[in-house]
């Protein structure tokens, strides 16, 4: 049942990837983790016993094949270490925009070639592929890391690579000592089943994160959107976004052209005296401003983010200043 859990989980992340595409445009990049995300939940579906002894058995009565199952897992990796591949060059400095089409192409035709080839003729060779793959597909991660959304979702997916190229080697070695017949894929275990999961959370960590993000800035904004936008209804919209990541965008912009209009829009200056050193301060007087405009006047040097500070955060620390003065 774990087994049959952890494919779910991949394929759901698959299609959270193929969602993301249709919300935005499809670039190699974001085209590339479908593949391998996909790749995955393929190469963990048919490694499940029950749908490797039914792919088996049908692939012995019509092609002669009982080990039909580990060589399709085998060639669904493959083509998850070439998908991966392109989203590490795209990462690596080397690679500019305008060439990253021409490698992607290649490292696709390569994946295919050794996909098949490893159906064919002998599952090692892609064992090879993967594990040399895998670790340098680990390696551009780790390259890359950073402490926001983006860099999280990437350190988890380069653990779940690297994993996935200690268990590749460990196929070689085992094709090396005992002969090919130890190459096919092995029945799923902890680790594979980890690994897999590891690459899920890591390809659709940053929409999750994203979401959750979006969803606490809309209600914390609530009553600070509210209040200007009754004000000055000009600035919505007339077709509201359907994500919540988008809203929260729509939203902060309304709140920054609200306040902007509530300023007299650049008309006033050197309204409200010098600038607090604190973003705290500043942000608790914009509040008070908003919350009632006649206390005193402010110019758009009081609205613009600080230095450092980006308009969602700045929208944000004026909505909880202001939760506090409503």
């Amino acid at each position: 049942m774990t087994f049959w859990i952890v494919a779910l989980v991949v394929w759901v992340a698959a299609g959270a990837r193929i969602g993301r595409v249709l919300v935005r445009p499809a670039s190699t990049v974001r085209t590339a983790i479908i593949v391998a995300v996909a790749a995955v939940a393929a190469a963990s579906t048919v490694a499940i016993p029950h749908v490797a002894q039914a792919i088996d058995s049908t692939a012995q009565l019509r092609v002669r094949d009982p080990l039909l199952s580990d060589a399709q897992a085998v060639a669904a990796w493959v083509v998850f270490t070439a998908a991966s591949a392109v989203v590490a060059f795209a990462a690596w400095p080397v690679t500019s925009r305008r060439n990253l089409l021409r490698v992607a192409a290649g490292v696709y035709l390569a994946g295919i070639v050794f996909a098949v080839v490893s159906v064919v003729v002998s599952p090692t060779l892609g064992w090879i592929v993967v594990a040399a793959g895998a670790l340098f597909i680990g390696l551009a991660g780790l390259r890359s890391l950073a402490w926001n959304p983006l860099g999280r979702g990437i350190l988890t997916y380069a653990l779940g690579a690297m994993l996935i190229a200690g268990l590749a080697a460990v196929q070689v070695r085992r094709s090396i000592a005992d002969g090919p017949v130890a190459a096919r894929h092995p029945a799923p275990d902890w680790a594979w089943s980890g690994a897999a999961v590891f690459l899920a959370v890591g390809a659709m960590s940053i929409l999750i994160e994203v979401w959750f993000r979006a969803r606490i800035l809309l209600r914390r904004i609530r009553s600070l959107h509210g209040v200007l936008v009754e004000r000055f209804p000009e600035v919505v919209m007339d077709r509201p976004a359907r994500t919540a990541p988008l809203r929260a965008s729509d939203q902060v912009a309304q709140v920054m052209d609200a306040m902007y209009l509530q300023a007299g829009g650049g008309a006033l200056s050197g309204g409200g005296g010098p600038l607090p050193a604190h973003s705290a301060e500043r942000a608790a007087t914009v509040a008070e401003w908003v919350h009632d405009p006649t206390t005193r006047p402010l110019d758009l040097r009081w609205i613009a983010p600080p230095d450092g500070v980006s308009a969602r955060r700045w929208v944000s620390a004026i909505a909880k200043e202001f939760a506090h003065t409503a």
